[in-house]
């Protein structure tokens, strides 16, 4: 297979598994001071992520530096294009990082509401920058043909990415539900989580459809058979996710609405390839898998690296998982 080809399925997987991993992490975040109703109630929402965020953020590390060395000229034009969103969502992440980690050492009640806000906010602001981010990448940036962003930070923000970030806020807030009805042990919480889940889960529905219908006007994602095919799918699947946490089941709700991230990413990325950022100013001028990549050689050497330590991180991250499955009630409370 062409090394270049390679590369972009291999950043594809690795943004895939960001987004359904730290999904449900900035879900979980977002729900925080609304379903927990006392500091107990929070402690043990915090403590459903607080094995795995820091791992789950990972992916995100390592998306962002396969896609520094096997692609820099679009890692270079699309940092500095997304620079301020990229900026502020750095900010959030450093906040909630913090927050996560330091709300334990105080226990003023104060401290600790402020840390939830700033796990909210850490968790909200990267969601919808993330949205907006994707869906600029599919309707096209201004580039002209030095690779150089000739915009500005507003004009990032246009209806169809504006709903492209509120969609991965909605979804990504159901997603958490749906995790938390798997990780809480107190049935009373679970009903209250399934009951938010639905309410979450409509409004997200509704938002992905209107995305979808914007991304048809927009770009020509569905001029490509097997990216319109995944998104169709993920609003299936996002639907039938919905029906079965409204039925109790809750591991096939969690299963669904992360087969529908990862529907969702995959058609993005399938509607993309093979170009990694589209010129509104002028297709010629959009940055391709090959105009965009390192030598072959790079690549090369790159590909006998990952061969060897992605299936170890993916060992030992499905290994973090198994040990930490277990349902979490007050007694099991570190955070």
């Amino acid at each position: 297979m062409d090394l270049n080809i390679l590369w972009f399925i291999l950043i594809t997987v690795l943004f895939t598994g960001f987004f359904f991993l730290e999904g449900f992490d900035y879900g979980v975040g977002i729900l925080l001071p609304f379903l927990g109703h006392s500091d107990i109630e929070r402690r043990v929402i915090i403590q459903t992520i607080a094995p795995v965020w820091d791992g789950n953020e990972v992916w995100m590390i390592t998306a962002g530096g396969a896609l520094f060395a096997a692609f820099p000229h679009a890692y270079a034009t699309m940092f500095s294009s997304f620079y301020l969103a990229l900026f502020l969502m750095l900010l959030a992440l450093i906040f909630r990082g913090a927050a996560l980690e330091f709300r334990s050492k105080n226990e003023a009640p104060e401290w600790r509401t402020a840390c939830d806000w700033l796990i909210f906010f850490g968790s909200a602001l990267p969601a919808f920058l993330w949205g907006v981010a994707v869906t600029n990448l599919l309707q096209g940036i201004p580039l002209n043909a030095q690779m150089t962003y000739t915009g500005s930070f507003f004009d990032l923000l246009t209806p169809y990415t504006i709903i492209g970030g509120i969609t991965f806020f909605l979804v990504f807030s159901f997603h958490g539900a749906a995790f938390l009805t798997l990780r809480i042990a107190s049935v009373a919480k679970i009903e209250e989580v399934r009951a938010c889940s639905r309410k979450i889960g409509l409004l997200a529905a509704l938002s992905f459809v209107v995305c979808l219908f914007l991304t048809y006007t927009n770009t020509d994602l569905f001029d490509k058979l097997p990216a319109a095919a995944l998104l169709l799918a993920a609003a299936v699947v996002f639907l039938g996710s919905l029906a079965s946490v409204s039925a109790k089941k809750y591991s096939r709700g969690f299963i669904l609405s992360s087969l529908a991230i990862v529907f969702t990413t995959a058609g993005f990325f399938a509607g993309l390839f093979p170009r990694l950022m589209v010129s509104s100013l002028n297709p010629a001028w959009s940055l391709n898998i090959y105009n965009a990549a390192s030598t072959s050689y790079t690549l090369g050497i790159m590909t006998i690296a990952a061969l060897c330590l992605v299936p170890v991180v993916l060992i030992y991250q499905g290994w973090t998982y198994w040990i930490f499955r277990k349902r979490v009630s007050e007694k099991h409370l570190e955070y």
